[in-house]
């Protein structure tokens, strides 16, 4: 069985519930789930204040969430495994620190979505604010690993500090995309903003319709990367906007950022603007 939490009514101020997660909710029926506590503001809630809670058919591990959870954080926070559906926008934070498993958005997700998250999968069907899959502050490490499609626009610094894994962006992002980049990949299929890639030390950041390079880049050469034909092919089946053009186009090579390492890679599709 399934469970499904829909909002009956938008909080005042955000509501901080952690709890909602199939690792924290394994095990419980919808009474229980019902009478857990929730932060809303300083003010101690529980579930049932804002959400009617009810079993429905369908695979374990499988929490449904509707409704407008645009102010409502922390939602699939660590989570390890199984899969949340949200049938709506998600609020700040969803997805942080997430280990396993997988989490849809249909709307929009607000800033932090999937902030140092290691491992799962997150996909926002919408847009999704700033610090897409990054680090937060006064923190090292950004993103550790698994997969984060947004199939619409990112906001600034998406993917700060990113060590492993994989950022896709289906439309355009802010400015300081891969800023401070250990290591992993990030995908732009639409306009990227200032300073992309700045302070890098490794990893790959990818442009498809060009970027404003910074001068403390080297141009390297034009080629066609073997990985990234394999890679667009696995987003195209996740519902990224890839053509053939893409997969099979060749893309100039820039290193640096050379403040830093200088190890790092921008690839630029060579017929963009």
């Amino acid at each position: 069985m399934s469970l499904h939490l829909t909002l009956r009514h938008q909080p005042d101020v955000p509501l901080e519930a952690e709890t909602l997660s199939p690792d924290r909710l394994a095990g419980f029926d919808a009474a229980a789930i019902a009478v857990l506590p929730v932060m809303h503001g300083n003010r101690k809630a529980v579930v049932a204040d804002f959400f009617d809670v009810a079993s429905a058919a369908g695979a374990a591990d499988t929490l449904v969430l509707e409704g407008d959870l645009s102010r409502v954080k922390r939602i699939g926070e660590s989570m390890t495994r199984g899969r949340i559906m949200i049938k709506g926008n998600a609020g700040m934070h969803t997805g942080v620190d997430m280990r396993g498993g997988e989490i849809v958005v249909e709307g929009d997700a607000g800033d932090w979505v999937g902030a140092e998250m290691q491992g799962g999968r997150i996909v926002v069907k919408g847009n999704a604010g700033h610090q897409a899959g990054s680090v937060y502050r006064g923190g090292h490490k950004g993103m550790l690993g698994g997969e984060l499609f947004i199939l619409g626009d990112a906001g600034a610094e998406l993917g700060n500090s990113m060590r492993r894994g994989l950022i896709a962006v289906g439309g355009a992002c802010g400015d300081f995309a891969g800023v401070n980049m250990l290591a992993g990949t990030i995908i732009v299929f639409g306009e990227m903003g200032w300073r992309a890639c700045a302070g890098m030390t490794r990893g790959t950041v990818v442009g498809m319709q060009g970027a404003r390079v910074l001068p403390t880049f080297t141009f390297d050469c034009v080629y066609r990367p073997t990985f990234l034909r394999m890679l667009l092919l696995h987003l195209r089946a996740q519902g990224l906007p890839v053509t053939d053009a893409q997969i099979a186009g060749e893309y100039k090579r820039w290193s640096g950022d050379h403040i830093s390492l200088g190890r790092g890679e921008l690839l630029l599709l060579a017929d963009s603007r």
